[in-house]
C-alpha cells in the first residue's frame, strides 16, 4: 500500500529521449530519501498557486530511490517546455503520490491493459513491478498508436512478451497494414477482439477522454461490470 501524498523534493540525475516525441526523467529523492507508491500513481509539479501539471511515474515501486518520470513533449504547453528544458542537476519538487490507477495483488482477475500513447507510462510502472515481483496471472496489454513512433516502450514490452508466456502483447499501428490496423472502431474495435470473454477481467484504461469512454462502453456491453473498468485520462 503506497504511502500518502506529501511535498517531495528531488534532483535530476538523468534525461534521455525515448522518441521525437517523448522524454524520460531520472529524478533521484532528496526529501523523503524515498517514495512509497503503488504501481500506476503519478506526481503533481507546481508551476504557480493555481497551475499544476500530473506526471505519471513509470519506473516501479521497488527503485523508490530514483523516480522515472515520462512525458509527450510535443504538446508545447507549459508543462511540456518545463520537461523538456530538465537537466541532470535541476531540483524538482513536487507532490505525491496520488492516483488510484493501480493494480491490487490480491486481485484475482486477469488484467486486460489498454494504452493509447502516452498512457503507456504507469502501465509501463505496473508491468516493470509485475517483471520483477511475479505476473501470477494472464495479462494482456494493448498499445495504440498514430505511428510505430508513438509506440513508447515497445521493444521493454516484447521482451517482457518472451519472457512471460502469461503476458501479451497487442501493438496497434494506425498508419499500418496488417491485422491490428486501425479500423473504423479505432482502438475499441481492437480491443473488443482481444477481450472476447470479460469473465474475471478487469481493465485498465490509458489515454484521451474519448478512447477511455469508448472502451470502457464496449466492455460494458460485453458483460464487464462498469467498475472493473478503471481509467486514468491525459487528456
Amino acid at each position: 500500500m503506497a504511502g500518502k501524498a506529501r511535498a517531495c523534493r528531488a534532483r535530476v540525475v538523468a534525461v534521455r529521449r525515448l522518441t521525437p516525441r517523448v522524454l524520460e526523467a531520472d529524478l533521484r529523492m532528496e526529501e523523503p530519501p524515498e517514495l512509497d507508491f503503488a504501481a500506476g500513481q503519478w506526481v503533481s509539479v507546481p508551476f504557480g498557486p493555481k497551475t499544476v501539471r500530473a506526471y505519471s511515474i513509470a519506473s516501479p515501486p521497488t527503485r523508490p530511490r530514483v523516480l522515472t518520470l515520462c512525458a509527450d513533449v510535443s504538446p508545447g504547453g507549459l508543462g511540456s517546455r518545463w520537461f523538456a528544458g530538465l537537466a541532470p542537476g535541476a531540483a524538482v519538487g513536487f507532490t505525491g503520490p496520488l492516483g488510484g490507477f493501480v493494480l491490487a495483488r490480491a486481485d484475482a482477475r486477469r488484467p486486460l491493459f489498454v494504452a493509447e500513447e502516452i498512457g503507456i507510462v504507469p502501465v509501463r510502472s505496473i508491468l516493470a513491478w509485475l517483471d520483477e515481483t511475479g505476473f501470477g496471472r494472464p495479462a494482456r496489454l494493448v498499445a495504440w498508436a498514430r505511428d510505430p513512433g508513438g509506440l513508447v516502450y515497445d521493444a521493454e514490452c516484447r521482451s517482457l512478451a518472451r519472457r512471460h508466456p502469461a503476458f501479451v502483447y497487442h501493438a496497434v499501428v494506425a498508419s499500418a497494414d496488417g491485422p491490428w490496423r486501425e479500423a473504423a472502431g479505432g482502438l475499441a474495435e481492437v480491443v473488443g477482439r482481444v477481450a472476447s470473454d470479460v469473465g474475471g477481467l478487469v481493465a485498465y484504461v490509458a489515454g484521451g477522454e474519448a478512447t477511455i469512454h469508448a472502451v470502457r462502453d464496449l466492455l460494458v456491453a460485453k458483460g464487464l461490470e462498469r467498475k472493473s473498468v478503471k481509467w486514468e485520462k491525459f487528456w
